[in-house]
């Protein structure tokens, strides 16, 4: 992909807006699934490209865990096709009048959603964000301006290619998906400061890096990612089951936003929980740092300070805090996350009720682990990003997050008198 500048990339993401708001949903999901045959066919070059830049943050000496966000498999781009089928059978937004009413003076006036127009994605070490941000940007009718991290500017490169000539072979313009090859912090910032072509710009990274986009950015910019999860083991939990959903939040894939960070658990309960907890996790290495109740029961493990409450570790670590009843991990809860993702494990009704209903985030859990927090798993096909905040759109991004509306009003004469 040749290198241009911004401005040439803005006014052709805008050209590429306009014929893309026009489309039917018929030839949308034709594209999309030419898409996903172009990740098949391609998946030789696209893993090579991964290979180089997986080597390169080797010899960067990027954290192991982080190397996972990076890595891309066989499985893992397929399933990153399949995602984009799943969007092809999705209801197409655009056009759907939300509501509709006659007004007083006979006036026909319904909602209707439309494209937002260009969205610009800027993100770090996640190359299937360029697959999931263009196949929804896409199907909702906006064209995409892509930023990825320098770690896997390699990957983007082959990916972003693959999904343009995808287009192209099915006469529609390629410039619907735009990448930046260009990965220094001058034209990052540059982009945040897009104001005469970006509709809205969406972060995905760290919460170092969201804050840093949010404090320079000049474009609407949605907030998503950061990720200090909690489950709160309630009394009355059942042991297995709460082990189980701890085990699988914390260790599945712990360096992503969805992954659990902080445990608080019942006083009433700790003394026999913990030791299991622990006895669970070992196998997986994860590191364990404890307030002093948390310590008294098990001496060995590290122990928590002050930061660690609203640290996201992305890593092999859980933090354990000890609390006297719901009220108080409510509290504590409410406190320190970063409004994506919290659970509780209860066999009591009353309980999930308040839970849900006293929790600032933007998914709440009963029973079930905090990893469920995916587009795909929501049944959105993908996910442009998890929204932290609670404007416009809140959790999984899928189509719907990505519209806008207006307003058209049919008369026959009418003036306001």
């Amino acid at each position: 992909m040749k290198t241009l500048s911004l401005e040439t990339i803005g006014q052709q993401a805008v050209t590429a807006a306009q014929v893309l708001s026009q489309l039917d949903t018929r030839t949308k999901n034709e594209a999309l699934l030419a898409m996903a045959q172009g990740l098949t066919t391609n998946e030789v070059a696209i893993l090579a490209a991964n290979q180089k830049d997986m080597a390169q943050a080797e010899v960067n000496q990027v954290k192991k865990v982080m190397l996972d966000r990076l890595l891309l498999t066989s499985e893992r781009l397929q399933a990153m096709a399949a995602g984009i089928r799943q969007v092809a059978t999705l209801a197409d937004p655009i056009g759907q009048v939300t509501s509709g009413w006659q007004t007083q003076d006979g006036l026909q006036i319904k909602q209707v959603r439309v494209p937002l127009g260009v969205v610009g994605m800027i993100y770090e070490a996640r190359p299937n964000v360029t697959v999931d941000a263009a196949t929804l940007t896409f199907k909702s009718g906006n064209a995409v301006i892509l930023r990825g991290g320098k770690e896997a500017i390699a990957t983007n490169i082959v990916l972003a290619n693959t999904l343009r000539d995808a287009l192209t072979s099915v006469g529609l313009p390629a410039d619907a998906v735009q990448l930046i090859s260009d990965t220094t912090h001058e034209t990052a910032q540059e982009l945040m400061q897009l104001n005469d072509y970006l509709d809205v710009l969406i972060p995905r990274g760290s919460a170092k890096f969201i804050n840093m986009v949010v404090d320079k950015a000049t474009v609407p910019v949605i907030e998503t990612g950061a990720g200090n999860c909690h489950i709160y083991v309630a009394e009355d939990a059942d042991f297995k089951m709460a082990l189980d959903i701890i085990v699988n939040a914390k260790t599945q894939r712990p360096s992503v936003c969805n992954a659990m960070e902080k445990l608080v658990l019942n006083s009433e309960i700790a003394a026999d929980f913990l030791p299991q907890l622990q006895a669970a996790l070992t196998p997986y290495n994860v590191t364990l740092r404890g307030d002093e109740r948390a310590k008294a029961i098990l001496p060995d493990i590290e122990a928590a300070t002050a930061a660690d409450w609203g640290t996201e570790y992305d890593d092999y670590i859980l933090a354990i805090k000890v609390v006297d009843n719901l009220d108080e991990a409510i509290a504590h809860i409410n406190r320190y996350n970063t409004k994506h993702s919290e659970a509780i494990i209860t066999n009591n009704y009353a309980y999930s009720q308040q839970f849900t209903k006293q929790i600032d985030a933007a998914v709440v859990y009963v029973n079930a682990s905090t990893r469920f927090t995916d587009g795909f798993e929501f049944g959105f096909g993908a996910e442009i990003g998890i929204s932290t905040q609670k404007l416009h759109a809140r959790g999984p991004m899928g189509l719907t997050a990505l519209t806008s509306t207006k307003y058209i009003a049919e008369g026959n004469g009418q003036i306001r008198q």
